[in-house]
Parts: structure tokens; sequence; C-alpha cells
């Protein structure tokens, strides 16, 4: 067994994500996302594949994916209300970090695998991001895997998707505790 680590389960144990809408002004500046990159890289990813990439986003490049937003959902049909709600993260945050699903063709990793490791990247990032201090939050909605959004927004190739857009600024408000899982409903406990 190594040293617990008190610091950082007590983080994990209370970590909450901040409301997209309430993230301002300043963000990160580039030496702290690098260190956050960093640190959501380390996740977990069977035979090395690295079957993800970061695209970081912020200024007129974010507000451009908002008006991107605008600009498709009425076509597919998307409550205006809703729109709105997935176009404004864009431009009220200071940063958006989109983390690119990129899964390999192997048959050594199948791609579910290569799928939760870019899972894995989304909260590592989220993670990195609130123990760095700034408040963020994972969303993904119908734009992560709209081909048109993707590839004209972001330039993506025909295999890639968006696993998340993760959000991150400075938080407006304190963050209220929300309702957690019940866990005598969720484990099972076998042989121990």
């Amino acid at each position: 067994m190594i040293a617990p680590d008190a610091a950082a389960l007590a983080f994990l144990l209370t970590r909450r994500s901040r409301i997209a809408k309430t993230l301002t002004f300043p963000g990160p500046d580039r030496a702290t996302v690098e260190t956050m990159l960093k640190a959501a890289a380390r996740s977990p990813d069977h035979g090395k594949m690295e079957p993800w990439r970061f695209v970081v986003l912020a200024g007129p490049e974010a507000a451009r994916l908002g008006a991107l937003t605008r600009e498709l959902g009425p076509a597919r049909g998307i409550d205006p209300d809703r729109i709105e709600k997935h176009a404004e993260p864009f431009e009220l945050t200071p940063l958006t970090v989109a983390v690119i699903a990129a899964p390999k063709s192997t048959e050594k990793v199948p791609e579910v695998e290569q799928t939760l490791s870019a899972g894995a990247v989304c909260l590592a990032l989220l993670n990195a991001s609130l123990a760095s201090g700034w408040g963020a939050n994972w969303l993904t909605a119908w734009m992560a895997q709209d081909r048109e959004f993707l590839e004209t927004g972001l330039g993506l190739a025909p295999h890639e998707w968006v696993a998340g857009f993760i959000h991150i600024g400075t938080p407006t408000r304190p963050v209220s505790e929300r309702p957690r899982p019940d866990m005598d409903a969720k484990v099972e406990w076998r042989g121990i």
C-alpha cells in the first residue's frame, strides 16, 4: 500500500462542477492551462493509444462556435431555448477546451476502451481545473456529434467527435451541494 493522500481524497469527495453560465473572466493563463492539460493526459489509456486530443478555444474562436450553434440548431429541430443554452457557454466563459475523441483503428484496443479513455480525460481536465482554483463544467449537447458542426467549427476528421467541451473560468457565485447517489442502491458487495 502507498501512503494515502488525504487532501486529494477530500477534494474528490467534495468536488463540484460549476454551472457554465456562471463562469466569467478572467480565465487561466496559458501556462496554467498547459499544466491542466498535462494532468488530464495522465488518464488511463490502454495500449498507450492516446485516442484523444485537445482544441483550446478562447475569444473569437470560442464565440464562433456559439454562432455556429445558433446557425445549425434550427435546421436540426432544436428548441430555440436549448440552442441559446448550448451557444452561450462558448461566448460567456473565458476558455473552452474541446476534448476530441480520436479513436485509432486497431485490433489491439477496442474502440469502446478508447472512448472511455477520452471520457476519463474529460473528467481529469475538469478536476484539474477545479483543483487549480478555477470554475469548470463539462458539457456536450448535440453539437458534440453533429458532423457539420465538428467539421466546420473544429476541422475534425470524419472519425473524430467531441467527448466533452470543458468550459473554464472564474466562478461568480458559490456552489451549493446537490443530491448524491444512494450508495446502498448502487453498490453490490461480493466476497468482501
